[in-house]
């Protein structure tokens, strides 16, 4: 069983590098600013001591006056984990970065967030949907959504 590593650890290492690109935290969480994600996911992945090679899942969460997508990070060498975070503050066209680079196992993962959510992550080589067909009206998960 992995552990959740404590994201003060994190923070500060994610602020020496990157500056301002912490938007808050939790006791195991780290909100990084859309701008700066790819960046903190490289480092997260590749920094001596957190080697977050794994990635457990991307999901989102619509709560209503933004997007959050979030991102389960595990480190196998090291045995612990961590949740990444960012948010989109529009509702007409709610954009993130893509991971897929960085963790191939980002691509179904951020198709589904894309199709059921409608959050485009910008660098996507494939994003289209995956569940639903094409010219389906509008993503079911959205709190907004209207059948």
């Amino acid at each position: 069983m992995t552990a959740a590593l404590s994201a003060e650890e994190i923070i500060s290492q994610l602020n020496d590098k990157f500056p301002g690109a912490v938007e808050e935290a939790g006791a195991d969480s780290v909100l990084v600013k859309s701008d700066s994600l790819l960046a903190a996911a490289e480092y997260l992945k590749t920094a001596k001591g957190l080697k977050f090679d794994y990635l457990n899942y991307i999901t989102a969460v619509d709560y209503y006056q933004y997007f959050e997508v979030v991102y389960m990070l595990t480190s196998l060498e090291n045995n612990h984990s961590i949740t990444l975070k960012v948010r989109c503050y529009t509702r007409d066209n709610p954009t993130v970065p893509s991971i897929r680079g960085l963790w191939q196992g980002a691509d179904f993962q951020e198709r589904e967030v894309y199709d059921l959510m409608g959050i485009t992550f910008e660098g996507h080589p494939n994003l289209k949907r995956i569940f639903l067909w094409d010219g389906f009206p509008g993503h079911p998960l959205r709190k907004d959504w209207n059948q």
